[in-house]
């Protein structure tokens, strides 16, 4: 029985090793480790793939959501404790991004379905304090942007893509990141494209938001040593915009295997105790994450491991019951269910198929 680890970081990285270990090499060679050729070739190439007319590299994708935040607070108008729609499935980020601006995080509700913010639980959501939405293109599904964006124009709100887990997918042949006012992505290493560290992106079509995402990420400062604003530092290093740049080229190939395996999923599991995820539909989503639902979730995960299996939960705790955001009057059931059965499935793009058909037997011999 062969183990498989749920995401194999090395084994992917050494698929590439000869080409990242070169474009190390040229950064450390050129003696510029900040600031250099290597973010701004990265921000273009981004910018382009995403389909905007601007990518500011940042230091992770919580800065990115920050720092989209604050840009928009500035130059819209907005007043401390005004409120940000966020759906309850998410990682914590999402939430800690609004709250960091100076913001406050409200939960809506996900779809039975997908996992993707509800628009009918956003609407309950309305204050008159609301100023924005962030629909999280979640596990590399695309939420409906065209939808979203229409119901955010027509209620005067801004809204804030949170692409961290959907690297490359589309929605009407348009990336996601580039429908709403801006796009934050995330390259921690265990991404669709994801760096030798910490590294985020955010992109935008506006000239001006842009420049004040730039300024905020370098202290503040619209000059050296003149800081015009409270900012921070947040940069993307040299090294992770080469490894990142380098990257790319393989980044459609290894989306095109991660949805053959999903594929293979959806047609060979078998068991009725067990659901996959859009009905098997896998042309839409990246599949950073194949989420998997089970009502007994935990008997299937030590199951699978007992065949070598290792698998992961995102996520065991919905945003309204985590201790840092909790509200025990808030009831957002769909996301609750969500919350309890899902089982993220190794999908990895070096998998291979007697791999995949061995996670696949497996599950389908759980009682």
């Amino acid at each position: 029985m062969k183990h498989i680890a749920y995401y194999d970081l090395a084994r992917l990285t050494h698929a590439h090793s000869s080409a990242l270990k070169e474009a190390a090499a040229r950064v450390i060679d050129s003696g510029r480790y900040l600031r250099g050729e290597c973010e701004r070739e990265f921000e273009k190439k981004w910018a382009t793939f995403v389909g905007t007319k601007h990518c500011v590299a940042v230091g992770n994708g919580l800065d990115a959501l920050t720092l989209a935040l604050m840009a928009l607070n500035r130059q819209r108008g907005w007043q401390q404790g005004d409120e940000v729609i966020v759906p309850a499935l998410t990682f914590v980020a999402t939430a800690l991004a609004v709250a960091r601006a100076g913001l406050v995080p409200v939960m809506a509700d996900v779809g039975e379905a997908d996992g993707l913010i509800d628009l009918d639980s956003a609407e309950h959501c309305l204050t008159s304090r609301t100023r924005a939405i962030i629909p999280v293109h979640l596990y590399g599904a695309p939420c409906p942007m065209p939808v979203i964006t229409e119901w955010a124009r027509q209620r005067g709100l801004s809204v804030v893509e949170d692409a961290a887990q959907a690297h490359g997918a589309t929605v009407g042949g348009r990336c996601v990141g580039s429908w709403g006012d801006i796009g934050c992505f995330s390259f921690y290493p265990g991404k669709n494209l994801g760096a030798l560290g910490d590294g985020g992106a955010v992109c935008t079509n506006s000239e001006t938001l842009a420049i004040a995402i730039r300024q905020l990420a370098n202290y503040g400062a619209t000059e050296k040593y003149v800081h015009q604003w409270q900012g921070m530092n947040s940069r993307m290093d040299e090294l992770q915009a080469a490894i990142l740049t380098a990257k790319t080229k393989w980044q459609d190939g290894e989306t095109r295997r991660r949805r053959e395996i999903a594929e293979r999923y959806g047609q060979g599991i078998r068991n009725p105790k067990v659901r996959i995820p859009y009905g098997g539909q896998t042309e839409q989503s990246v599949f950073h994450i194949y989420p998997l639902r089970c009502p007994e979730r935990e008997a299937l995960q030590a199951h699978l491991l007992e065949h070598g299996i290792e698998t992961l939960v995102h996520y065991p705790l919905p945003l309204h019951k985590q201790p840092v955001f909790f509200n025990a009057e808030c009831r957002l059931p769909r996301s609750e269910r969500w919350a309890s059965e899902e089982l993220s499935l190794p999908i990895g793009p070096y998998l291979t198929d007697q791999e995949t058909d061995q996670i696949i037997e497996a599950i389908n011999t759980f009682k």
